[in-house]
């Protein structure tokens, strides 16, 4: 509410210009790199349009209109007004992308127009941002009411699940990233945990074993309840490290109880006219190598089940509750990580997921780009090669040099010290942005820069994290960096918003 007797500020005082000359500098950077990835022996210009470091100047350009329409032109409340409308229009697209969309490297996710392409998912994350903290900033909304808990899953899942559909699981694991703004606003940090401990039981489960993943489900299970009930720490700590060494060590005894079985029957069928009871016998011996470790785990968690929901329910202990839904919910994941693996998740994308887990090697095949871009990294050392002399970069070695991987021309041309600083200037963006939320009055302002700092802050880690071979290859953009309008033109628009809507609020004192 802007009182009567306020003072108008100038524009340098109520614009962030740290925030507005820290994306100026990514984009700029991400500009001449992208020249620096199709740059050959016999280069074009850098403002050529037939080559895409012209065509991103363009994009560029049409960019800071853009940002100056957001900052000038359209009035700041249209977009807590109309979140509802965005976010319905965006989805409606992000469904009929699949019909009528263009499909590129087997994900249905493109409109194309002539010469130009446009990515509806990437526009969701802004829409979503919107609705998210429409909702979340009104006066009667709490997080822990389930109603309204349900329906901020619904704001973020929906989308989400869509994309999913369109195969494009990069632009869909984004949205994991609004579990942060969730947990600012009053969500119970035991949910971040719950994430944590999914993504650990599901590579587990792929890495190892099931039993390895339970056995690890039941000790943090039991740890938790240790912390939860401090006046039973020790009674949980010594009981239940005893239960788990016996079930970490049902494996290692019923294999040399096999072991015996197989020789007890291999003997018994040698022997020619045996009887009948010691064929009964050789059935027996024959038996036991078919029982599997799994089956006593399973019976001990079944029982397990049972006797803590009773407990818990008798005693009204509501952590204990949750734990034995945690137990079931774990068990859920674990035995259907590899049908996710092998139904969910495209061909691609598993073949990389091996190879980052150490399951594969092929360093020819899915693992090329990677391996590629870590040479690259590694290539330029402290200060780099300098600018037009990666080798790497040059002779095209790393494929999507100019879009999913351009953090490795980075680094093989500016070194260990560009890729710092590139690193420093985005941290900075994000604590900014979160800063300027912070000071904001309104709860509007304050979650939706919440929610931009979450979608880039996700965007980096993934990206860099496939560039450097810890985590797998699944096609995302470096914010601003990246060569593409629609990326660039969705953060511009994420992060202009956000400006515009910071400088409503101290525009007047």
């Amino acid at each position: 509410m802007i009182l009567e007797n306020s003072t108008q500020r100038g524009l340098g005082q109520s614009l962030d210009l740290k925030l507005i000359i820290t994306y100026l500098l990514l984009v700029v950077i991400g500009w001449i790199n992208i020249y620096a990835s199709i740059h050959s022996s016999d280069p074009a210009s850098i403002f050529d349009f037939e080559v895409r470091s012209g065509k991103q100047a363009v994009w560029i350009a049409t960019a800071f209109i853009l940002a100056l329409t957001i900052i000038f032109v359209i009035p700041p409340r249209w977009w807590e007004g109309f979140s509802v409308w965005f976010y319905a229009g965006v989805v409606f697209l992000l469904v009929a992308v699949i019909f009528l969309g263009t499909e590129v490297k087997g994900s249905k996710s493109w409109f194309q127009f002539g010469p130009v392409s446009f990515q509806p998912a990437e526009i969701s994350k802004i829409t979503t941002s919107l609705l998210l903290a429409t909702v979340m900033s009104q006066t009667n909304y709490k997080i822990s009411k389930f109603k309204d808990f349900l329906l901020t899953v619904v704001i973020i899942g929906l989308p989400m699940l869509i994309i999913l559909g369109e195969k494009e699981t990069g632009s869909a694991l984004v949205y994991v990233g609004f579990i942060f703004v969730l947990y600012r606003e009053g969500l119970s940090g035991w949910f971040l945990a719950l994430i944590g401990l999914a993504i650990l039981l599901f590579i587990t489960t792929l890495k190892a074993s099931p039993y390895a993943s339970i056995v690890i489900l039941l000790a943090l299970l039991c740890i938790s309840n240790a912390f939860q009930t401090k006046r039973h720490f020790w009674k949980w700590i010594f009981i239940g490290s005893g239960v788990l060494l016996v079930l970490s060590l049902i494996p290692w005894i019923w294999n040399m109880i096999s072991s015996a079985a197989e020789e007890k029957a291999a003997i018994f069928n040698a022997v020619p006219f045996i009887p009948k009871a010691g064929e009964e016998r050789s059935y027996f011996w024959s038996f036991i190598p078919q029982i599997k470790p799994l089956y006593f785990i399973l019976a001990f968690c079944l029982g397990a089940i049972i006797f803590f929901s009773i407990k818990a329910f008798r005693e009204r202990r509501t952590f204990l509750g949750l734990s034995v839904a945690t137990l079931v919910a774990g068990l859920v994941l674990i035995f259907s990580a590899n049908f996710i693996f092998e139904n969910v998740l495209q061909d691609h994308q598993r073949k990389r997921i091996e190879v980052l887990l150490g399951m594969k090697e092929d360093p020819a095949g899915v693992g090329y780009n990677v391996n590629q871009s870590k040479i690259a990294i590694g290539s330029g050392g402290l200060l780099g090669k300098g600018y037009l002399q990666g080798t790497q970069t040059a002779y095209g070695f790393v494929p999507e040099q100019s879009t999913d991987f351009i953090f490795c021309t980075v680094g093989e041309e500016w070194g260990f010290v560009g890729c710092l600083i590139v690193i420093l200037l985005y941290v900075f963006l994000i604590a900014r942005l979160m800063y300027d939320a912070d000071r904001c009055r309104e709860s509007f302002t304050r979650i939706y820069g919440y929610c931009v700092a979450a979608c880039i802050f996700m965007h980096l880690f993934i990206n860099i994290g496939m560039t450097v071979g810890i985590m797998p290859v699944i096609g995302i953009p470096l914010p601003l960096l990246s060569y593409g309008g629609s990326s660039l033109w969705a953060f511009t628009i994420l992060i202009f918003i956000f400006i515009a809507l910071y400088r409503q609020e101290k525009k007047y004192f």
